[in-house]
């Protein structure tokens, strides 16, 4: 698990693109592998990253994309995590 924390934190880590853009990808590909912890997991990252609901609109709209008709479902959960991250208290 060491070994995987510190892989997520070198592929997180602002390079070419900014952190709140590889938490957008990283909560699309959770939407198109249909995994409700990364779903979770990552829509809070993406919102304590400051991705809009535009933002995170439109990578809903990529996974659903590549992900076919099962990524609608999960972007519908997707969406309701953001919306449950967003009405937490700051740091929450």
């Amino acid at each position: 698990m060491r070994a995987f924390s510190q892989q997520a934190q070198a592929a997180l880590k602002p390079t070419a693109l900014d952190t709140k853009t590889k938490e957008l990808i990283a909560l699309a590909v959770s939407v198109a592998i249909r995994c409700d912890p990364c779903i979770t997991f990552h829509a809070k990252a993406a919102v304590a990253a400051g991705a809009t609901d535009d933002e995170i609109g439109d990578a809903m709209g990529v996974a659903i994309y590549m992900g076919a008709g099962p990524s609608v479902m999960y972007a519908a959960q997707a969406l309701e995590a953001v919306e449950q991250w967003r009405s937490q208290p700051q740091g929450g």
